[in-house]
């Protein structure tokens, strides 16, 4: 068959196709982001026993005569400083007067108290702008 015969009975024509597929790349931007930080605070109630201490000081009257001049001494928790004084007879002698007694006193005192903490958190936010490319 030659292109200007027309088709036999025998003879069929069947058209062929091809499809194309065409791909490229391009840059698009679709925006910005912002990153802020929020600070919350939140109140908690801070309970702690705290310690203290005291002097007490008792004085105890003793006026007995003595022939030397008596050292401070501890006893336990209590510090016993002689007081002494000169006192003029025919002759000179050591009178204990009195002695002091510091006594140490441990105790706790429960303690409450409101405090404020705070607590930062990041905020993330989309701004979309014009896409461009």
């Amino acid at each position: 068959m030659t292109k200007d015969s027309a088709p036999s009975d025998k003879e069929q024509i069947l058209p062929l196709l091809e499809e194309t597929l065409d791909v490229s790349r391009r840059e698009v931007t679709t925006g910005r982001v912002s990153v802020s930080t929020e600070t919350h605070e939140r109140t908690e109630m801070v309970e702690e026993m705290l310690a203290q201490e005291r002097v007490e000081v008792d004085r105890i009257e003793i006026n007995e005569y003595v022939d030397e001049m008596p050292e401070t001494r501890q006893e336990g928790d209590t510090t016993i400083i002689p007081v002494v004084e000169e006192v003029l007879v025919v002759e000179r002698r050591l009178r204990l007067k009195e002695e002091v007694y510091v006594r140490r006193v441990h105790g706790q005192t429960p303690w409450r108290e409101e405090v404020t903490l705070r607590e930062q958190r990041a905020v993330v936010t989309r701004q979309d702008d014009d896409v461009t490319e």
